[in-house]
């Protein structure tokens, strides 16, 4: 059976793209799945968390590869044959280099910072899904919760064309630290308010593994 193939994408950089796809693919890790990193951002912020990771631990006990955003299915094809999750970091920006990314997803993950101006580049992510056929979930990330600036985005977040999620990362040190560590957040401490969130997340996008 093909592994599932979970595309994050966002126009905005700084959204928490590669946040969000590490400690998905150790959340699942974690659960006894196996995971395989795809990244097509020249950055390579997801390049640097693996090597990171294997200079911490010795071995990352992923599987990682990058490409070009038009190699992308031919990657694919070839890591979900291997793997149970196949997570594609993608570049900070929307044009017909993502399509290969979003076409190849069996859920796509779109990541909005707490800011109206990070909704606002959202629209060309999920203007570009649509015209694949799908429909992305929408996780609010670097959330001060209690505040109006968090109150204007959700409402504002609810009317885009894609499925809001419930679950959500509020703003924490802990996210940075760990990415920078080569870790996700629950194996840094597993009883801490980072690591609940990524699990209640994860329990939302794939119910199966939750």
């Amino acid at each position: 059976m093909a592994g599932t193939v979970i595309t994050v994408a966002q126009q905005k950089g700084g959204a928490g793209k590669t946040t969000l796809a590490v400690n998905l693919a150790v959340a699942l890790i974690d659960r006894g799945r196996s995971v395989a990193l795809l990244d097509t951002d020249p950055q390579g912020s997801l390049g640097r968390w693996f090597m990171a990771r294997r200079e911490r631990l010795g071995q990352a006990g992923l599987e990682f590869s990058t490409s070009s955003a038009w190699g992308v299915s031919y990657e694919v094809e070839k890591l979900k044959k291997l793997v149970d999750f196949v997570i594609i970091d993608t570049p900070p920006k929307v044009d017909s280099d993502l399509r290969p990314a979003l076409r190849e997803a069996d859920l796509i993950v779109v990541p909005i910072g707490a800011s109206l101006v990070d909704l606002w580049a959202t629209e060309g992510v999920l203007d570009l899904a649509r015209r694949e056929g799908k429909r992305p979930k929408i996780v609010l990330n670097r959330v001060r919760k209690g505040t109006r600036l968090d109150a204007e985005v959700r409402t504002a977040a609810a009317e885009l064309e894609g499925e809001m999620a419930t679950a959500f990362l509020t703003h924490r040190t802990a996210f940075a630290e760990t990415l920078g560590q080569g870790l996700g957040v629950a194996e840094a401490a597993r009883k801490t308010p980072a690591a609940a969130e990524i699990g209640a997340l994860l329990a939302e996008l794939l119910p199966a593994e939750g």
